[in-house]
Formats: structure tokens, C-alpha cells, sequence
């Protein structure tokens, strides 16, 4: 029970590496805050969670608009009195090269990857200062290697890495209890990656997929309970001497 009194919000918690995240956190005894667009799965997953013995509350909240992260930090501050953790997980992958990404693909990607990310991070350092709290931001192995075919998702998330960097320096140097980091899942079997794949022609698609799992040293993709662990670990005493830092969780992939 790593979290017990814990309030966790994190975003994209209905679905893929968000909802094990909410699972497992409620498992340690945090109470969840599962916040995404997707009312019905969010409601549905808090429900369950409740209904297994632990603690979640859905809040609907559309990332990329800080008047709603505004909204959902007053009610949760006044319904618990705290935020503890942020896991900032939301994110979308439209696939393109630089030559045929448009412009609005790329402007939409970094609104939901990166500049929510700034956003839910501001927001949290405002209302975690007094008392301390770790904040995590999925950032991907995307964001510190390449990929020819997401232009738009290496920036955005080559961004959340570098931010979360400076991020941690200030709370650092501010005297706040603050613990910012970024954490790199490689491939993993989410509605993400298979929305992202199934948008492709069939021949990029084959393509892809037979060039990543060749690359994985482990030749698999990662289960969302995987990613889960390593951003409890993140978000629980346990990484309490972690600020700035990066954690790949990728089977291998990054080491060649």
C-alpha cells in the first residue's frame, strides 16, 4: 500500500496504460481521480473501482483546455483538501512523415502531448507546493530516439522530456517538495498504437509493425500493467531521491 492517503489525478485514465495506471494506484490506496474525455469507460472504470474496494472519482476533463484543468484542481482540492500526484498520460499519435504531416496534425499533436502536459504541470505546482507531491509525465522512447512516420508525436514528446527537466530544476531550486519526471514506455499494446496502426495504409502497417517487434530485444510489446509499475514506482516514496530524471520501460528497444 504505497499510496494509502494518497490523491492521484491522472488524465487518460480511461483506456491503455491510463486505466492500469488507476487500477494500480488504487490498488497501493491511493484514490484515483480518473479524468478523460471518455465519460462512459471513465465512469465505468471508477465504478469498478469502487466496487472492488478502493477509491476513484471520475472527472470529465479535455486536456488541451486549461479553464477545465482549472475546474477539475478546484473540485478535487475542495472535495480531498489535496492533489498529491499528477500523472500527466493523456496523449494522441497521428502517424505522418515530415513531408505529408499537415500542419493542423502537428498543431493538434502538440496541443494534447505537449502543451497539456505544460498546463496539468503549472496547474499542480501551483496546488502542490505547500505540502510536496510527485508529478509524471508519459513522455515515450519516441521522444529521445526517432521515427520516420511521427514527426508530430517524436516532437511532442522529445518536448514532455526536456520540459519535465526544467520543470524539476525550478521546484528544485524553489525549495518545493516537488519531484518531476518523465517516463518512456516503448511499445505497448494499447488502443494508441493499434488506432495508430490501423489509420496506415496496409503496407506501411505491415511495414511498421514487422520492423518494431524485430527491434525489440525482448520481442514483444509491453502490457499496460508493465508501464503501470514503473509509474507507481514514480509517483510512490520509493523514487523519492528521483527529480528530472527519465524512466524507460521499452524491452530493450533504446539499447542498440
Amino acid at each position: 500500500m504505497r499510496l494509502t492517503n494518497k490523491i492521484a489525478l491522472i488524465t487518460g485514465g480511461a483506456s491503455g496504460i491510463g486505466e492500469a495506471m488507476c487500477l494500480r494506484f488504487a490498488q497501493e490506496g491511493a484514490t484515483v481521480i480518473v479524468a478523460d474525455i471518455a465519460k462512459e469507460q471513465g465512469l465505468t472504470l471508477a465504478q469498478n473501482i469502487n466496487q472492488q474496494g478502493g477509491k476513484a472519482l471520475f472527472i470529465k476533463l479535455d486536456v488541451s483546455q486549461q479553464s477545465q484543468w482549472q475546474v477539475a484542481i478546484n473540485q478535487i482540492v475542495k472535495q480531498y483538501g489535496q492533489l498529491d500526484i499528477l500523472v500527466n498520460n493523456a496523449g494522441i499519435a497521428i502517424p505522418g512523415t515530415v513531408e505529408d504531416c499537415t500542419l493542423a496534425d502537428w498543431q493538434r499533436t502538440q496541443l494534447v502531448n505537449s502543451d497539456a502536459v505544460f498546463i496539468g504541470t503549472q496547474i499542480a505546482i501551483k496546488t502542490m507546493k505547500a505540502a510536496g507531491g510527485s508529478i509524471i509525465n508519459v513522455s515515450s522512447i519516441e521522444g529521445i530516439i526517432g521515427e520516420p512516420k511521427a514527426a508530430a508525436y517524436n516532437a511532442s514528446k522529445g518536448a514532455v522530456r526536456i520540459f519535465s527537466k526544467s520543470a524539476a530544476l525550478h521546484c528544485a531550486q524553489s525549495g518545493y517538495n516537488i519531484r518531476v519526471n518523465s517516463l518512456h514506455p516503448g511499445y505497448v499494446a494499447t488502443p494508441l498504437i493499434a488506432n495508430a496502426v490501423a489509420s496506415m495504409p496496409e503496407s506501411d502497417a505491415l511495414e511498421f509493425q514487422q520492423r518494431v517487434l524485430a527491434n525489440i530485444p525482448m520481442a514483444r510489446m509491453a502490457q499496460s500493467s508493465e508501464i503501470a509499475s514503473a509509474a507507481l514506482f514514480l509517483a510512490s516514496d520509493d523514487a523519492s531521491y528521483m527529480t528530472g530524471s527519465e524512466l524507460i520501460i521499452d524491452g530493450g528497444y533504446t539499447a542498440h
